[in-house]
């Protein structure tokens, strides 16, 4: 997959990689995130694993197998209740040298003060979106000890960057005198009961201020297709751009451990009946990945794919690239920027 010839659009270019890019009419943040959807092109992001480091360059080597491939990046906050490197440090990381990443929240651990703060602190490292989440449970992670926050839920969360955005307030009512320009993101899961509870769900976060959507991991076509039926009766799919998670599956016995141990993970007997089959399980999650992306593509309202591909990062452009959903375009990539910012100067003294 080299010598792609295939152009980013110009309007996802600033003059260097950390510099914003210029204001668009209708646009409430400066990303490209926003900029691939509002086009009506097929959006494509991709999940971080984030280290268990303080050096900058664990979070740069990781990062490396979506560059060309994915239109942002998310950094996780503390997924599975589990410590890593904090997801508005890996966004400022990546902001600094041209990638547009997705700085997820979790209510888990924060107040409202610190989500604020945290929020405009994101904003003027030139963070442009957000993942509100509710988070994962302290007793599923490496330190149930922990005392959870949950001062919000990712509902009233989204209201408050909202608020913060639009009315150029915090919630206490004080005046913000530059406003976060975010493009507000929440998360779904279609896949699991009860199954018509979901899309009132989402309509309460869109509501609330969604803007985009990712949802959990969909190894269920025909689930997702009712879902988006519900979605499309509603008029959802109109005031909000939804992405469906998917991912490669390493192997039957990783399936079966997900669907048993990952809250929310809905995997089919089906799937796990097609792994076992394969000669090659893990060359099979990957086609399964591939098959489900392309399905998922045809679905009327669905609007991108968000690739969670957990310790398999490295597949990403293989599974991108066969499934053929860029249809022709290049996401931003750092060798085609107009002056590259040199490593150093992004990682600073060391």
């Amino acid at each position: 997959m080299t010598g792609d010839t295939r152009l980013p659009h110009p309007d996802d270019f600033g003059p260097h990689p950390a510099a914003p890019l210029p204001e668009l009419p209708g646009h409430t943040s400066r990303g490209r995130l926003e900029r691939v959807l509002r086009r009506g092109e097929f959006a494509v992001t991709a999940e971080l694993n984030p280290p268990d480091s303080a050096n900058p360059d664990d979070v740069l080597e990781r990062v490396k197998p979506f560059e060309g491939w994915v239109d942002a990046i998310n950094a996780t906050d503390g997924s599975g209740a589990n410590c890593h490197m904090s997801s508005v440090a890996i966004c400022a990381l990546l902001t600094r040298v041209g990638y547009s990443p997705v700085f997820q929240i979790s209510c888990r651990d924060y107040n409202r003060i610190a989500i604020q703060g945290n929020v405009l602190g994101a904003a003027a490292l030139g963070v442009c979106n957000v993942l509100c989440l509710s988070g994962d449970g302290v007793q599923s992670g490496d330190h149930p000890e922990a005392k959870p926050v949950f001062d919000l839920d990712s509902t009233a969360l989204l209201s408050t960057i909202r608020t913060m955005r639009d009315e150029q307030r915090f919630l206490s009512g004080r005046k913000i005198t530059t406003p976060p320009a975010m493009f507000l993101g929440a998360a779904a899961n279609p896949f699991v009961p009860p199954h018509e509870f979901r899309p009132i769900n989402l309509a309460k976060k869109i509501q609330a201020g969604a803007q985009f959507i990712q949802t959990q991991y969909c190894f269920d076509v025909p689930l997702l297709e009712r879902f988006m039926a519900r979605i499309r009766d509603m008029g959802l799919h109109e005031k909000c751009f939804i992405m469906v998670g998917v991912g490669p599956l390493a192997s039957a016995r990783t399936a079966k451990w997900m669907r048993s141990n990952v809250p929310g993970v809905h995997v089919p007997d089906d799937v796990i009946k097609r792994l076992e089959g394969a000669q090659d399980q893990k060359e099979e999650g990957k086609r399964l990945c591939i098959d489900i992306i392309q399905q998922v593509r045809e679905i009327k309202g669905v609007a991108g794919v968000h690739v969670m591909a957990y310790r398999q990062e490295e597949y990403v452009a293989e599974i991108v690239h066969e499934s053929g959903v860029l249809a022709g375009r290049t996401p931003w990539r750092r060798d085609m920027a107009p002056s590259p910012i040199p490593h150093e100067e992004m990682v600073g003294a060391q």
